[in-house]
């Protein structure tokens, strides 16, 4: 079985459908809800399991090992992304991944895969940005601090614990579980906008769009599915790869889509780029395509009709973002 920390969560969830899918079973931990979405209820008995886990408590997180026969580990679970002290938010998220490098060395895992972020590559001018890319010390933020501060300890982790790590460098993704008013990108509340028939209202703080901006953007089923795949890989020849959808695409791209998925939306964004926007940079997915196969079936317009569907079957959205992924 393999184990997923935030298994609940936006990309946990679709992460699991894809182990799923491709015959694996999963573990998911949850510190909240423990509410599976309706993709993930109608396995069979043992299939999926939920463990409600504080991921501070290490004796629980051994516990877990106890009960279930886990051979990978995914670790997607984070603190939240709005804790205003980064020493509180940087000793809550080190405390877990620490806890769950310790569980995965005594269960013996095969792999151990930790979230990272397009956001590590800050400073970089190069594009697309490539995994070799030397990673300048920039402490622009609490989130790509401590991830790049995460895959360090993986690395060391792993080569004492005798398991092979992997650290997904995760570019900006969006799809069903993914909360509206994401802070780091605008894109989800547009289209969240449009099917409930609501004004966008991009003010402060939430971010602005420009049609002319940008983004590195991949859709969480192709984001589920790519994390599966390198989890399940017979092979893996490097230790970091970029999960995303391998090229940039433009704000004026998706708004076209929602506005021909929601009919009546008419969603404008101001003409020209975001002057205050640094450059758009994009993942390249050539380590994952080469060692998995990976390929995005999701283009703007696919997604765009997915998501909407989703947004319109469900009344509700999760109160807290991923991070900057």
């Amino acid at each position: 079985m393999i184990l997923v920390t935030g298994g609940l969560g936006s990309i946990g969830s679709h992460t699991a459908r894809a182990l799923l899918d491709l015959g694996e079973s999963v573990v998911l931990t949850a510190h909240r809800s423990t509410r599976l979405p309706e993709f993930l209820a109608d396995e069979p008995d043992g299939r999926v399991v939920v463990e409600p886990l504080d991921t501070a408590d290490e004796a629980a997180f051994l516990a877990i090992g106890e009960r279930h026969e886990i051979s990978g580990v995914v670790h997607l679970a984070a603190a939240r992304y709005d804790l205003p002290d980064p020493v509180e938010y940087l000793r809550a998220d080190t405390i877990g991944l620490l806890n769950a490098l310790r569980a995965a060395t005594v269960w013996g895992v095969r792999r151990f895969a930790v979230a990272s972020t397009i956001a590590v590559y800050l400073g970089v001018d190069d594009v697309p940005l490539r995994e070799e890319a030397a990673l300048p010390v920039v402490a622009a933020h609490q989130i790509p601090v401590f991830k790049r501060t995460a895959e360090l300890y993986t690395a060391l982790a792993a080569d004492a614990g005798g398991f092979e790590p992997v650290s997904l460098r995760i570019g900006t993704i969006w799809g069903p579980l993914g909360v509206s008013d994401n802070p780091f990108t605008p894109l989800p509340r547009l289209i969240s906008a449009a099917v409930r028939g609501e004004d966008p209202a991009l003010t402060p703080p939430r971010p602005p769009a420009f049609a002319e901006d940008a983004t590195d953007l991949c859709y969480v089923k192709d984001c589920g599915r790519a994390i599966a795949l390198l989890m399940l890989a017979e092979r893996l020849n490097h230790r970091t790869y970029n999960v995303s959808s391998g090229r940039l695409v433009g704000y004026r791209e998706v708004v076209d889509a929602i506005n021909a998925e929601v009919p009546g939306a008419g969603i404008t964004l101001p003409e020209g780029r975001n002057p205050d926007r640094p450059l758009d940079p994009y993942l390249d997915i050539t380590r994952l395509q080469a060692d998995t196969g990976f390929r995005p079936e999701y283009d703007v317009e696919s997604a765009v009709r997915d998501y909407a569907a989703w947004l319109r079957a469900h009344d509700h959205q999760p109160v807290l973002a991923e991070g900057p992924a």
